[in-house]
């Protein structure tokens, strides 16, 4: 089990790291929006290449329905954030911190089963979704540190995020050993698909045009083509 939570706690680590990158250099709004753009590329490849195709055997009524269960999970998320957060124009931002949860929570689950299960972890699975953590988290950290949020701030924000990965990936672990549900690694990564393409839509992809402009489009499938390489 103490395996399965490293590797939740390392795979989801880049979301801190970038998160603070932004207090000791200055990111400019246009590369903000460009790097949100390369995420959400690099998020699609993630989407349609591992995390679906993991959740095919659920079958397409099955898996359907937990893939508007990942959505409604991120949207109802997301109208509480921008319920309460939504007058000092930080809601955007929270909006994709929201959806590194919704994404994080469901692969860390994954990534226990995995260890549980004796199967070798996808190196290329692995550095995609730490490669995408980078713009996922420095885009709205970026935001936050503009918007007056000190670095102890993020710090406990990010934290709690990668903490919860770490725990969750040891009750991943604990599930594929003591119940030996293998449906449950599909379902997670069906729930984490949905709400990682609702998030894309309402938050990640908006973000990036409106900082990055038209370039955005270019860096987003610069971010899917790389990730595609890493598969």
């Amino acid at each position: 089990m103490l395996q399965a939570v490293l590797l939740g706690l390392f795979s989801q680590s880049s979301l801190l790291l970038s998160g603070l990158v932004v207090y000791w250099i200055r990111v400019p709004r246009r590369v903000i929006g460009w790097l949100a753009g390369f995420g959400a590329g690099a998020l699609i490849s993630a989407i349609a290449f591992d995390l679906v195709s993991q959740a095919e055997v659920l079958g397409h009524f099955s898996l359907t329905l937990w893939l508007l269960l990942g959505a409604g999970i991120f949207l109802g998320g997301d109208k509480l954030v921008s319920r309460y957060f939504g007058g000092d124009g930080t809601s955007s931002a929270l909006g994709i911190v929201l959806g590194a949860v919704v994404d994080g929570v469901p692969e860390s689950l994954i990534f226990g089963m995995q260890v549980a299960s004796g199967n070798n972890i996808s190196a290329a699975f692995l550095a995609a979704v730490m490669v995408s953590n980078i713009p996922q988290a420095l885009a709205p950290s970026a935001e936050l540190a503009q918007a007056g949020w000190r670095w102890q701030k993020q710090v406990v924000m990010w934290g709690s995020v990668v903490l919860a990965c770490g725990v969750t990936a040891g009750l991943g672990y604990f599930l594929a050993t003591g119940l030996n549900d293998t449906r449950l690694a599909a379902q997670a990564a069906a729930i984490a698909a949905g709400g990682l393409l609702a998030m894309l839509t309402t938050s990640l992809m908006p973000f990036a045009f409106e900082r990055g402009g038209n370039l955005s489009g270019i860096w987003t499938v610069v971010g899917f083509a790389f990730a595609l390489s890493l598969g």
